[in-house]
């Protein structure tokens, strides 16, 4: 048999040899290379009412959670709400019971290219709790949290309790210096954080006010309250100014350490095209070894 037979399928080796080797050089080069870039919106929430209390019935053999939220939103899809009551079910002989009653209770997040905002709004606002039917846990005239976050500047948050505010039947003044302690025996104690307010370089979140409640009338057990609730919470987060460079893209595979090709005038294809030669000498010297067996 005519050694050229043999020649034939070695010289296909070292084409195909070749073709993967130069096809695989430009292709890692390219993935060396790609960049992933996302863009996103910002973002912001408001909600009138949050509450985390654990509610005790019947010298505590039976446990409720509290957990209840009022005309709570979030954005990027724009939303607001208006409801003026929160409810809660099976604490109260099986019938509802109303949480929270105000005039005005509205919350709204918005979002845009360049903005993002949550705001609350709570006007004459009375707050009850199971085992206080009549007593009022706290009564407040006006509530309002904002907070703005705007591409290219420094994000905003405000809160404010004004008016009068009473908490479980005794008139109070809020301190923003620190918490207020309202203690009414045979009833229970609250503690009142005013205007919690935080911001970031792209971040923005107040809290008009927080309460720590622990409330047992005329330690009767039967309905022993304790948690903590929020009124009137917004926060944001600042949507990427579509003007600003983008200038955190990197390459994806990139070497871990980058090579001194310069001094030996090379360029970054260089390693590409050495693999390549690499591949080329491998495949053509198996080729030369498989004829020669075969020979």
């Amino acid at each position: 048999m005519n050694s050229d037979t043999f020649r034939m399928p070695a010289r296909r080796l070292a084409t195909v040899a070749t073709a993967t080797a130069l096809a695989a050089g430009p292709a890692a080069l390219a993935g060396a290379g790609t960049a992933h870039a996302t863009t996103d919106q910002g973002r912001a929430s408001a909600v009138v009412l949050r509450t985390g209390l654990d509610v005790s019935l019947l010298d505590k053999t039976v446990n409720v959670p509290l957990a209840v939220s009022l005309n709570e939103v979030q954005a990027p899809r724009s939303a607001d709400r208006t409801a003026l009551t929160a409810t809660l079910d099976g604490v109260d002989g099986g019938k509802p019971f109303s949480v929270l009653g105000a005039d005005v209770a509205s919350a709204k997040a918005t979002v845009s290219d360049s903005l993002a905002e949550g705001s609350v709004h709570l006007a004459h606002a009375r707050l009850h709790l199971p085992g206080l039917p009549l007593l009022s846990l706290v009564e407040l005239d006006t509530v309002t949290s904002k907070a703005t976050c705007e591409s290219g500047r420094q994000p905003v948050a405000s809160a404010n309790v004004l008016g009068a505010v009473t908490v479980l039947g005794k008139r109070v003044t809020l301190s923003a210096g620190g918490p207020t302690d309202v203690k009414v025996p045979g009833v229970g104690e609250v503690r009142l954080d005013l205007s919690k307010r935080e911001t970031t370089s792209n971040t923005a979140a107040a809290s008009a006010l927080e309460l720590k409640i622990s409330v047992n009338p005329l330690k009767l057990n039967v309905a022993d309250v304790e948690g903590t609730l929020t009124l009137a919470k917004s926060t944001c987060e600042t949507p990427p100014d579509p003007a600003a460079p983008v200038t955190d893209i990197k390459p994806q595979g990139a070497p871990a350490k980058e090579t001194k090709l310069a001094e030996t005038g090379g360029t970054s294809v260089t390693p590409y095209v050495v693999g390549s030669a690499l591949a080329l000498v491998a495949a053509g010297g198996g080729a030369v070894a498989l004829a020669r067996r075969r020979r």
